[in-house]
């Protein structure tokens, strides 16, 4: 690959957010503090991730011209098959930044291992010039990253890479009808949560936490188990579904493969959304009369994996 330029993403630190808001540092010490909380730890935070750029560009620098863009300019940027993307920061980053990123391959860097899981994150700044060498050597080992994807009757799309929350903008019940392998039923529930395997390890993760905390109190001896799908699996799952004269329970979780999809109908009249990735504001309006289906997307991503250098 005649690789000429690396992207490097970044997104600000809580406390770059925080001097945003309150002016300057000093002033924002004083808010967390008066608040009893721990100013200190945004500091360090921030510390350590500064570090962690500023070391990834030293090395990277004599290897390969790059550039840094802040998360927020992500969804105007448009990547070309002439750059390799690096993204340091959480997991989360690299979800969004997966979504722009057009096959173009992405190198996952964690810069802090004591805060962050780092599971989207194989790389650190230690052995992450290895993995950028290997895609403009175009010799690297990769995992391919299905999208999840909501289609509207009216043809507008949505993908995830992680997951998607089909459901109310506020806190109050959604109200639809769902349709699965040839059932349907209307529902009143908090929403619906598709994940891919990939979002398996995050949002949907916490609901399995919350359903075996819950049947714990009254099943003894339960073991915990988290969801396991494969690259071409999403799973949905029904968020506190409320069973009533008019609604029912029988649908709560099943998986989308190639082969079936997923259909909902919208019986609000406002307020209805279909966002991605936890992104609040990447959504879509889904109102009465709005029916959308839910399956595999032909849209990938690649997440470069950390061959053992030695």
């Amino acid at each position: 690959m005649n690789i000429e330029y690396a992207i490097i993403v970044r997104n600000k630190t809580r406390l770059e957010t925080l001097i945003e808001r309150f002016n300057t540092k000093a002033q924002a010490r004083f808010y967390i503090e008066r608040q009893g909380g721990n100013f200190d730890d945004y500091v360090a935070e921030h510390d350590t991730f500064c570090f962690s750029l500023d070391r990834m560009q030293t090395l990277l620098s004599p290897v390969l011209k790059n550039k840094i863009i802040d998360r927020a300019f992500l969804p105007n940027y448009i990547f070309s098959d002439k750059n390799v993307i690096i993204v340091i920061g959480q997991d989360g980053l690299v979800a969004n930044t997966a979504k722009y990123s057009n096959g173009v391959p992405i190198v996952a860097v964690n810069p802090d291992k004591k805060r962050y899981d780092g599971i989207l994150l194989p790389f650190d700044t230690t052995n992450f010039l290895h993995g950028v060498e290997d895609v403009m050597k175009s010799n690297y080992r990769h995992q391919t990253i299905r999208f999840a994807e909501a289609t509207l009757n009216d043809g507008q799309r949505l993908a995830a890479f992680n997951d998607l929350f089909i459901g109310a903008a506020s806190h109050v019940s959604a109200r639809y009808k769902i349709s699965y392998n040839g059932t349907t039923e209307e529902h009143s529930s908090s929403g619906l949560l598709v994940s891919t395997k990939t979002g398996s390890t995050g949002w949907l993760s916490s609901v399995f936490n919350m359903a075996y905390g819950i049947a714990g109190m009254f099943e003894k001896g339960l073991s915990p188990k988290r969801p396991v799908l494969n690259e071409n699996d999403l799973l949905f799952t029904v968020r506190e579904p409320f069973k009533s004269i008019r609604t029912q329970i029988g649908i709560t979780a099943g998986l989308i493969k190639e082969q079936n999809s997923l259909t909902i109908e919208s019986l609000m009249p406002v307020n209805g959304v279909i966002f991605s990735d936890g992104v609040e504001a990447d959504f879509l309006n889904f109102n009465s009369g709005t029916i959308a289906t839910i399956q595999l997307a032909d849209k990938k991503a690649l997440l470069v994996q950390n061959e053992k250098h030695n």
